[in-house]
């Protein structure tokens, strides 16, 4: 072999690989949702308390109890998610290094039909199966049959505060959009910032998820303002009713 062939080409060390940019589509993704979650969720509580008052205490009190009740809701869901998804990508790892040292064989055929399901033929799967064993066994097998990098396992912690943050975000946009206007404009002006920031975030997810952003805008943009017409609706009976 010539030093030429033997020569290691150079690679783009600073490039993610495809499993790191889909984690970080994910996450990207997630905070899309959370920041949409806390637009509706917020902006349907303090929408329906207006409905029924237009004194600013219960407004106040209703929204940040659901702006800290929704953050919270969501931090432990993600966190109790993504546990379950980082343990489930630990027992599969570590049932890939019990195989690997118990049947290195059966593992290296397994590894050459993957690729020679891929279209290289069989003598080539076989002699590239073998190569990436010899320099790394357990990653090529991860990477080829997991699809998994074990070094950039999702951490739980980090979903959580990441959702957290985002509903809260989310969330602070309807609260400040109906206590800043006058008392008269508090529901027009909330339901416009609300319906804007929800076409926003249906765009940004429609972009990072490659669907149609014109559908996903008006799915959530109807969505949203049909469900702040109800909310409104029932605030105004029960504060009709009640008073």
């Amino acid at each position: 072999m010539s030093e030429e062939s033997a020569e290691v080409l150079p690679t783009h060390t600073d490039e993610p690989h495809v499993e790191q940019n889909e984690n970080r589509l994910n996450r990207l993704r997630a905070g899309v949702l959370g920041a949409n979650d806390g637009i509706v969720s917020v902006a349907g509580i303090v929408v329906g308390v207006a409905g029924a008052t237009i004194e600013t205490g219960p407004i106040l009190t209703a929204g940040v109890a659901g702006l800290v009740a929704g953050a919270v809701s969501m931090a432990l869901g993600e966190y109790v998610s993504v546990s379950s998804q980082r343990d489930a990508e630990k027992s599969l790892l570590a049932k890939e290094r019990r195989e690997l040292a118990e049947d290195p064989d059966d593992e290296l055929e397994e590894l050459a039909a993957i690729y020679q399901a891929k279209g290289l033929a069989p003598e080539t799967a076989m002699q590239v199966a073998r190569e990436l064993t010899e320099h790394d066994a357990f990653a090529a097998h991860v990477e080829a049959e997991l699809k998994i990098d074990p070094d950039d396992l999702t951490s739980p912690t980090q979903a959580a505060v990441t959702s957290a943050i985002a509903f809260t975000l989310g969330g602070l946009l309807p609260l400040l959009a109906i206590l800043l206007p006058p008392a008269s404009w508090r529901v027009p002006v909330c339901v416009l910032a609300v319906l804007i920031a929800l076409g926003l975030a249906g765009w940004a997810g429609a972009r990072l998820g490659g669907a149609a952003p014109v559908k996903a805008v008006l799915r959530v943009v109807v969505g949203g303002g049909l469900g702040l017409a109800v909310t409104y609706g029932i605030g105004m009976a029960l504060g009709t009713a009640v008073g």
